[in-house]
């Protein structure tokens, strides 16, 4: 109980701190240019949803770790802030979608601790993703070399995205329960045909992803090297065979050597993004005072150069230092989670979030 009374007003102070960055950045991007009423619901809003978020659990869930709630829900804000400051039209739209990706957190949060059941769900969600990928080749749009989105015409969906959730799902629940060869056989065909129809699309940073999250869910459930070093070696050679299969994964791993060969074609976007971190300096240009625009896709995939421009470099470091105290604050609660399920579970997100982070973040190449 102590320990209780001792964290809860620490906790406190982090969210304080954060929920008045989010609130300051947005009353800053309602008086840039001229007045925008919008940032000033967003001022409100964003920080009241983190702050909501975190009484219902905390209530509801009395040893939820607050920490991992209030950093995921500060990087979505930050996130927001930025995109907001890029395309104002596209924050709104990211707004709904963290308001159903909030919902579908507490959903699942509720399933995951109290629901049962998951072995009847098992076939459905491996027939559901093969499905959603398979379709992707059928009718999927080409982006970036990559033919992985479906447009609905109201929406665009990435169907690796919600197979990555799916693979760690299965893999929790089959490896939670049974440990022989012959037995894994199911989920290791699902697997392989996730990864197998993720190649088709050449989605190349999908295939890592999923597939390096399969094999540590798969090694810190059975603790079998041998198994899991010959995977390495596997994909160290698909890497090999896919570089020359490949166009645009040649043409990446070129820039990513020396961006300068090509500095008005492939390399003009690696090259504006390290310009772009650089004229921010340790403590930016201030929010709305820089240029991040001149990256393409700086609205996606290169936000974190626009971070770093306007809001320094300490800004960008801090924010890869949340991400670091988040992955090894959910690798603390695998370890003591109350079934090998729940624990499977959390390494397995932990695994595939830290992957995309690092890829994102640490990418060099033109998309």
């Amino acid at each position: 109980m102590r320990s209780k009374e001792l964290k809860r007003p620490e906790t406190d102070w982090v969210l304080l701190a954060m929920t008045l960055f989010e609130a300051t950045a947005f009353i800053l991007l309602a008086f840039r240019d001229g007045f925008d009423f919008v940032p000033l619901i967003l001022a409100v809003s964003v920080p009241l949803l983190l702050v909501a978020q975190v009484l219902l659990l905390g209530r509801a869930y009395p040893h939820m770790d607050s920490y991992i709630l209030i950093i995921v829900n500060f990087l979505c804000g930050v996130g927001l802030i930025m995109l907001y400051r890029l395309d104002a039209g596209r924050a709104l739209r990211q707004l709904l979608f963290y308001g159903v990706g909030v919902m579908a957190m507490m959903v699942m949060t509720f399933l995951v601790a109290r629901y049962r059941g998951w072995r009847k769900l098992r076939l459905p969600i491996m027939l559901a993703s093969v499905a959603m990928l398979g379709l992707t080749l059928l009718i999927g749009e080409e982006n970036g070399g990559a033919k992985n989105w479906i447009d609905l015409g109201f929406l665009s969906i990435q169907p690796s995205e919600f197979v990555k959730v799916a693979l760690v799902l299965c893999l929790a629940m089959d490896l939670s329960e049974r440990r022989t060869v012959r037995q894994l056989v199911p989920v290791g065909l699902f697997a392989v045909a996730c990864v197998g129809l993720i190649v088709l699309q050449k989605d190349l940073g999908a295939v890592l992803i999923c597939f390096l999250t399969c094999l540590t869910v798969y090694y810190v459930a059975t603790s079998n090297w041998m198994l899991a070093l010959a995977g390495l070696v596997c994909a160290a050679a698909g890497s090999t065979v896919l570089y020359h299969l490949f166009d645009h994964v040649r043409t990446r791993v070129a820039i990513w050597q020396n961006p300068w060969d090509s500095p008005q074609g492939s390399g003009y976007q690696i090259i504006q993004s390290l310009i772009s971190i650089a004229s921010g300096g340790l403590t930016g240009m201030g929010l709305g005072l820089g240029s991040p625009d001149i990256v393409p896709v700086a609205e996606s995939d290169f936000i974190f150069s626009a971070i770093c421009e306007e809001f320094g470099i300490l800004v960008g470091l801090i924010l890869i230092l949340l991400y670091v105290i988040l992955f090894a604050r959910g690798l603390l609660l695998a370890m003591r989670a109350r079934s090998s399920f729940h624990a499977l579970l959390a390494v397995g997100a932990v695994t595939s979030l830290a992957l995309q982070t690092f890829m994102i973040v640490g990418r060099r190449h033109q998309r």
